[in-house]
């Protein structure tokens, strides 16, 4: 029983948090938040028609990688008899038959939008979609030579029969299986075609040497089409008597027992290998395909009908992201240069310009440039003695990770942080790993257990014979690309309390410290659940004592159980909390007598939204963190994140501003509502686009940085 707000003498009677009622599953969760992408999509006025396309793309990726992933998960979980239920009251059964359902509507709706509304205004300019049975004889003439030239000597048809067991199916492949007739023998046999991954998927037939429509229209015909139509080649003296695409999701969640690892990068490695061996955990087909066909497949691929999905069309429409090579630029988005502040204000001298004060970069607005010329100034200077990084995701073709080796010919100590189990990055980071071991970078891969998710930069300067720090603090990842496409933060500063903090938390990372208290950092797995929700319980007890309780958080996904609870017991104290929430939320707002001070928005948009913002009031001395973690027991327990404080009011009401117009967007907003689904944002007022604001302050002011004297 505790005192409710504005009142000395009257108790709330707290509920049961631990009700399932009062959760979202975490599956469906996820569901719903690929329901938004797809809407990005199916809404006409969203956005140009192939940033439409775009997003149909992104969408089937989502949902590949959460078969692989999560889905595959709860199959484990079926499979070995576990009936435990999840915080919202579901078995693992339960969750898959739920997926199911939901995934089959998605796929309608998907495919309804792409054939029936977004071909014909494809076709409307210039841009069509032809299957080869509807070329004329001289075009398939022309065809035929290009598949022998091109495609046939790639392709490896695999016999099915006593002789010859039933194919591997590799993870994420398209196939064709074929029954043919023995033209001798009058025998029906099968066999699988591999649609090679190495070409394009959709091939320009405007672009086909010989082939000329006499128009300038773009005309795409999909790789498999063309195969299957030219099947002859690859079977001579056989009959070609039917042919049915089909497509492989197969289980590639990694589990490394790093204790059992000599050599955890080669442990990664061999990974990544046994990954396209996961169990099968969804099989596309079409509607066409026999039942014959259909139990040789679910028998030699061991599934059971629940892993069998149905779809019209074409299979893996997460190929249609090569459509956004097509030089159509009013078809797509207006272009957006990002301006770089710091070039602007100080001549792109960065140590210079973070001496004088902090900079707080809102990305894609503000350049990411300024952080790749602060390693590259950093890698030249004679006065820099050290540079020590973090590496999650950066990319292929990395410039900080050239600066990075730059540094080491160029005399400097370099200590880098190369987290190889970022999922589906670990090709790439193993690469990068290499590379900066060749040239002497001191390469480590974090603790034992523990993804490092942390952003964090630490350059050590020689400056009027006394060292200087410099920081740079992110949200996001160490990469241009990403950079120009996700929402994040970058915190450029020399404060010696947060400077002391993060080497403390490099010394955790490449050493043996088993430093566990920070000045300024919040770090997990140390304490971020613990400051979480202690913050939490101080703004329900500055709000008994005050009023106007506030808390606004900005997150990927909130999961963790305990803070939610937390979060129920402010609203029931009456704490007024925002949370702005891209993905996951298992939070339930407005429910009567536990959340109904709890709004949940999720912004879908032209950019990711993947900055992470912890705001609260706290008796009007506002308390403002930025950082890598999302409030998700992985982030909490298993990973290596940091938060960080921002300590100048000035920044604080900047990013308060950010956060605010986010929370008033009633354009590309959705609410949650006190059933656990999501509703698109509508109301009469003046409509409020955050992204294309931020994108017009960006250019109208040529920088959204804001610049303050450090004053801590």
């Amino acid at each position: 029983m505790e005192k409710n707000a504005g009142s000395e003498d009257v108790t709330v009677n707290l509920p049961d948090f631990h009700d399932p009622a009062y959760y979202v599953n975490r599956e469906l969760s996820w569901m719903m938040f690929n329901q938004r992408v797809l809407e990005e999509a199916l809404s006409p006025d969203a956005h140009p028609l192939l940033e439409r396309v775009k997003f149909i793309s992104i969408f089937s990726s989502n949902l590949d990688e959460f078969f692989m992933i999560r889905v595959a998960g709860l199959e484990d979980q079926y499979e070995a008899g576990i009936q435990d239920r999840s915080v919202d009251g579901l078995t693992p059964q339960e969750q898959i038959e739920k997926i199911r359902e939901g995934v089959i509507e998605q796929f309608r709706q998907r495919n309804s939008c792409f054939y029936n509304e977004m071909c014909p205004e494809l076709n409307n300019h210039g841009i069509e979609f032809f299957e080869y049975r509807n070329l004329k004889t001289s075009q398939k003439e022309i065809l035929q030579r290009y598949f022998r030239n091109e495609i046939f000597p790639v392709l490896t048809p695999l016999a099915v029969d006593t002789g010859h067991p039933f194919p591997f199916v590799s993870n994420l492949s398209l196939n064709l299986a074929v029954e043919l007739e023995d033209l001798e023998t009058q025998a029906l046999k099968f066999a699988r075609v591999k649609v090679p991954r190495i070409l394009p998927r959709i091939l320009r037939l405007d672009t086909i040497d010989g082939l000329d429509f006499g128009d300038d229209r773009i005309r795409l015909l999909w790789l498999e089409d063309l195969i299957q139509n030219n099947l002859e080649q690859l079977f001579p003296q056989m009959r070609i008597v039917q042919c049915h695409p089909f497509r492989v999701i197969r289980d590639a969640d990694m589990e490394i027992e790093e204790d059992e690892a000599g050599d955890l990068l080669e442990t990664i490695e061999q990974g990544i290998r046994s990954r396209r061996y996961g169990k099968v955990v969804r099989v596309d087909i079409t509607p066409t395909m026999p039942e014959s066909m259909r139990k040789i497949l679910i028998k030699n691929l061991e599934v059971h009908s629940r892993n069998v999905y149905e779809m019209s069309g074409a299979l893996g429409l997460s190929d249609l992201m090569e459509m956004m090579k097509i030089e159509k630029p009013e078809l797509k988005d207006e272009p957006f240069a990002p301006d770089n502040p710091l070039e602007e204000k100080v001549g792109g001298d960065i140590f210079s310009a973070v001496r004088q004060g902090d900079h707080l970069l809102y990305h894609p607005y503000d350049s990411f440039q300024p952080v790749v010329d602060l390693i590259n100034q950093a890698a030249s200077d004679p006065q820099v003695l050290s540079i020590k990084q973090t590496l999650y995701r950066v990319g292929s073709n990395s410039p900080v990770v050239q600066a990075l080796m730059n540094a080491v010919e160029g005399g400097k100590q370099v200590a880098v942080l190369v987290e190889l189990k970022a999922r589906f990055d670990e090709e790439n980071n193993i690469g990068w790993a290499r590379a900066l071991e060749d040239v002497g970078a001191h390469v480590v891969y974090g603790l034992i257990g523990l993804k490092t998710h942390a952003k964090l930069t630490l350059i050590v300067r020689r400056e009027h014979d006394k060292l200087k720090r410099y920081l740079h603090l992110g949200t996001g990842n160490y990469n241009p690309v990403t950079a120009k496409i996700y929402t994040d933060y970058s915190y450029l500063t020399t404060n010696e309390l947060l400077a002391n903090d993060v080497s403390e938390l490099f010394n955790a990372l490449t050493g043996y410290s088993k430093h566990t208290t920070y000045r300024k950092l919040i770090v997990s797995p140390v304490n971020t659940r613990q400051k979480i929700i202690e913050m939490i319980d101080r703004e329900i007890e500055w709000h008994k004592k005050e009023g106007n309780g506030r808390i606004i958080m900005k997150m990927n996904a909130l999961v963790d159980n305990k803070t939610i609870r937390a979060l129920y017991r402010a609203s029931c104290e009456g704490v007024a909390v925002d949370l702005i929430i891209r993905g996951i939320c298992c939070l339930i707002p407005g429910i009567h007598g536990v959340s109904e001070n709890i709004r949940v928005i999720s912004v879908i948009g032209r950019f990711l939204e993947h900055s992470r913002a912890y705001y609260f009031r706290n008796g009007g001395m506002d308390e403002l963190y930025l950082g890598s973690a999302d409030i998700m027991p992985r982030n909490l327990d298993h990973r290596v994140e940091a938060l960080f404080p921002i300590m100048d009011k000035e920044l604080i009401e900047v990013v308060k501003a950010e956060l605010g117009l986010i929370l008033n967007d009633n354009v590309k907003s959705w609410e949650m509502t006190s059933d656990g689904s999501y509703i698109k944002v509508t109301n009469d007022k003046p409509k409020v686009n955050s992204q294309s604001i931020f994108l017009n302050q960006a250019s109208k002011k040529k920088s959204i940085c804001k610049f303050k004297v450090n004053g801590l």
